[in-house]
Formats: structure tokens, C-alpha cells, sequence
């Protein structure tokens, strides 16, 4: 999730459950699935066989030019009027995200979609909502030349930032030369990769520590997966590996896009507003909605209250600190 689309929930009976896994069968068999990048298990989440692995520290990178991405991330240059950076959207010293249901473009207009959060984002195969791009660096380049975000371009952030001394010697220093386009993406590029969150108490139990977990916690976790929640939001990522469509039995949220990457629930439960449209204000409320639209089921206070205490384990750290400031 930044938001929860494509949670399982769960309906009694066996035939039910059975009818369920016919409807996912039907799913995937309408949409492109392609396998999520290969993280490595560790060694105690092999043996315990879980569909989840651990978050893997952030890859090697150039020092210098992940320095520069992160100095252009907070840059409002990046876009046309000077007016809004990445950091703007994408609030690494909170969520990756934002606090607001739809975040506003460049004309001062909502944007359509709920902001996703950029913490782990590059461990997903697509990006954005809808999946369109295939790569980090075709994401920047889209973002910045979206007329809604940045109405910019990485030439012409090139040449901004090569009028200025210290940013142009940055660029000297990390790629041997003034700045031009690709090295503005590739810097961005090199930053973003570094956004992950690992130490969650979740992962810490998948590395072997069975006091990471509550009782409650690991009652949620046994719940996610007997209820099938785990089809769709597994691997490294918690999700972000395949295409579902979303309100089967009932309306979920705004009806367009009809058929969204499910996303990842890693630091869910730091990023309300939930759903591509913002419109859950609440985990508990996101978790019962989505049982109810792709499962016509209608979830126990208990059933949610061990789902999100679940879910509330899967918060990582970034820079030594839990994303979002949650316990």
C-alpha cells in the first residue's frame, strides 16, 4: 500500500474460500505479472518458508553521487517555475509520502492519484499506480516532465543547475563533467535506490527473533495469510509485484483506474490516506473496506484489530529512525 489496494480479507466456508481462489485465478490470467527483482532470503526466512522476505540493505552506490541526488530530491529546480522539489510529495523525513489525500499540481489543481510513498519503491517491478514505467530512471524522467508535477525536463534542470558554481563542481566531482540530463536522472536514480527501510519488527521475526513479534502481531500475520491476503502482498516488497482489479464485490474507492499495481504494505501503517484515491482515512477502515469489496465479507473487530497489529509490525527504520516516527 502507500495504499491498500488488492488486501485480501476473508469469507466463511471453505466453498467461499474456494470460489475466491477461482476469482484470482480469473485475475491474473487478465494481467501482465512479472516477477518483482530478486532480493536474497536470509537464512532464517528460508527456513521458515514464509512468503515474506526481508528488506536487504540499500545496494552499493557511488557516495558522491547519491550526495548529489539527495541535495537535487530537495532541489525545487527540478522544477520549472522554481516552484516545488521532490521532497515536496515525497517526505523522507516522514513517509516517503505525503499527509493529504490528493496533493496538488503545478496549476494548483488535485492531482488524480494518492501520492504512493518512494520508501522501497525501487524494490517494486512497476512504478506509479497504474504500473507504466518499467524503470527508476523512466519514472524521473516522466516526473519531471509531467505538466501536473515538475513541467520540467532533465536538459533544462541540467542547465539550471549548471549556472550555479557549487552544483556545477558536485557534478565535476561525481561524473567528470558539467551537468547534463542523464546525470541529473542517474543521480536522482542513485538516491532513490538507497530509500529503503529494513529493521522492521516483522523482519527482525523473519531473521529468527520470535520475541520481535507480539502474540497479537503473530496472530495477524497467521490471519493475513489463512485469509489469502498473503497471494497478492508477498516477497520483499509486502506487494508491488502484480496487477488486480479492484472493487469486485462492491465499490471500493473512485472506480478509475479500473486495474491498479497492488502496492506495497511496507510502512503502511505510516501512510494514510489509503487507496489510489485517498478515500480510507484510517488503517482499521482500509482493512475492513477492502474486505468487504474484493471478498463480500464483513471482518470481526477481532479479524481487523490482529490485521493492523500485523501490519503496524511492518514499519522499518531509515537512518536509524522508524519511518514515521511509529514505535
Amino acid at each position: 500500500m502507500r495504499r491498500l489496494t488488492g488486501f485480501r480479507g476473508a469469507g466463511p466456508g471453505a466453498g467461499y474460500r474456494g470460489g475466491l481462489i477461482a476469482i484470482c485465478a480469473v485475475l491474473l490470467c487478465c494481467v501482465e505479472v512479472t516477477p518483482a527483482p530478486s532480493q536474497p532470503p536470509s537464512a532464517h526466512a528460508f527456513d521458515r518458508g514464509e512468503p515474506i522476505t526481508p528488506i536487504p540493505a540499500a545496494p552499493a552506490a557511488d557516495p558522491l553521487k547519491v550526495a548529489l541526488g539527495e541535495k537535487l530530491f530537495g532541489d525545487r529546480r527540478v522544477s520549472h517555475d522554481n516552484s516545488r522539489a521532490c521532497q515536496s510529495c515525497h517526505d523522507i523525513a516522514t513517509n516517503g509520502a505525503s499527509q493529504k489525500r490528493h496533493d496538488v499540481g503545478l496549476n494548483g489543481a488535485e492531482l488524480a492519484l494518492n501520492t504512493l510513498t518512494v520508501f522501497n519503491s525501487t524494490l517494486s517491478f512497476r512504478f506509479g499506480w497504474e504500473g507504466k514505467f518499467r524503470t527508476l530512471e523512466a519514472d524521473i524522467e516522466a516526473s519531471l516532465q509531467s505538466q501536473h508535477t515538475m513541467g520540467s525536463s532533465a536538459a533544462e534542470v541540467a542547465a539550471k543547475l549548471d549556472a550555479d558554481p557549487d552544483m556545477r563542481d558536485r557534478f565535476v566531482a561525481a561524473y567528470g563533467r558539467r551537468p547534463e540530463g542523464a546525470d541529473v536522472v542517474d543521480a536522482l536514480a542513485s538516491f532513490q535506490r538507497t530509500l529503503v527501510t529494513p529493521g522492521s519488527r516483522f523482519d527482525r521475526w523473519l531473521k529468527g527473533d520470535d520475541a520481535a513479534l507480539l502474540a497479537g502481531e503473530l496472530d495477524g500475520y497467521r490471519l493475513f495469510k489463512s485469509l489469502g491476503c498473503s497471494a497478492c502482498h508477498q516477497g520483499v516488497n509486502v506487494g508491488g509485484n502484480l496487477f488486480e482489479r479492484h472493487g469486485i464485490f462492491h465499490p471500493l474507492a473512485s472506480p478509475e483506474p479500473r486495474i491498479l499495481r497492488v502496492p506495497s504494505l511496507r510502512n503502511v501503517a505510516t501512510t494514510a490516506p489509503y487507496f489510489h484515491d485517498g478515500s480510507a482515512p484510517t488503517l482499521d477502515d482500509a482493512v475492513r473496506k477492502m474486505a468487504l469489496a474484493q471478498l463480500n465479507a464483513t471482518l470481526t473487530d477481532q479479524q481487523v484489530k490482529a490485521l493492523v497489529a500485523f501490519l503496524n509490525s511492518l514499519t522499518g527504520t531509515y537512518r536509524g529512525a522508524p519511518v514515521g516516527g511509529s514505535p
